[in-house]
């Protein structure tokens, strides 16, 4: 990570908040509940940067705590989003994912403000997350629905499929989204995509030269010009060679000229 980064980093210490991924989800399931039980409204909660022009302040802060759905998907999106959070945490260190979070919040309300009548959410924040994680943990076996089991990794590959195509086709919110989570990752992980780009692409080219290697054949030491029997095919033939004007000519033991030059 950069410099400017790691001193950010000393900085922002005293401020860490330990389990914060915790804090989130219990706040998120709580928002949940209220909404269930029709105590809150959700459109009080979401990001509209226009809103908080007007004064509703309260939106910027409030986004974050959005639960990621109702019903048995929202308890399974929450759970891994602690799964992924915690294991975050103890591959950064409190500190170091206080501000892998914060990134991605103040780039998704900062990119929010350029449409300011558009409705922003917290969904590409949580996949940068899950990006982040599966990143690092690319043969992590996940079971869908407590059922299903693939290999994290390919499930990424889906995301970024995704994002590409949101990007492409989606309107002006989404783009931003897909710019707030691609951006975070690679403010913390871009050195370690092109390191690993970089490794693979040497691998290829070594595993590339090894086969062109083992493909080249070594010629026999003696190969008949008149039938194209070799030492090495026929070990048990004898050859001779004669010298034909300048150049010397191998001949097996069954073809040998009758006169010599």
């Amino acid at each position: 990570m950069s410099s400017w980064l790691n001193k950010l980093e000393r900085r922002l210490e005293p401020f860490a908040i330990p389990n914060i991924t915790l804090y989130i989800v219990i706040a998120q399931t709580f928002v949940l509940l209220t909404v269930l039980l029709q105590a809150i409204d959700l459109n009080q909660l979401v990001l509209v940067p226009a809103l908080v022009q007007a004064g509703q302040i309260w939106r910027v802060f409030t986004f974050i705590v959005i639960p990621p759905g109702f019903g048995i998907f929202a308890a399974f999106a929450l759970y891994l989003f602690y799964l992924y959070g915690n294991a975050l945490e103890q591959y950064f260190g409190v500190v170091r994912y206080n501000m892998f979070l914060l990134s991605g919040y103040l780039l998704t309300v900062i990119l929010a403000f350029i449409s300011p009548s558009a409705m922003a959410t917290n969904l590409f924040l949580g996949g940068a997350v899950f990006l982040a994680f599966a990143f690092l943990n690319p043969d992590f076996t996940l079971h869908l629905f407590f059922i299903l089991p693939v290999k994290i990794k390919w499930l990424a590959l889906i995301t970024w499929v995704f994002y590409g195509l949101t990007f492409i086709t989606g309107g002006a919110t989404e783009r931003l989204g897909v710019l707030a989570a691609t951006g975070n990752f690679l403010l913390f992980f871009g050195k370690d995509v092109s390191q690993r780009l970089k490794t693979g692409q040497r691998r290829v080219q070594e595993r590339a030269k090894r086969d062109r290697q083992r493909g080249e054949t070594v010629a026999p030491m003696h190969t008949c010009s008149v039938c194209g029997r070799d030492s090495d095919n026929d070990t048990d033939v004898g050859f001779r060679y004669h010298t034909e004007g300048d150049k010397e000519v191998c001949y097996c033991e069954d073809h040998l000229p009758t006169k010599t030059d």
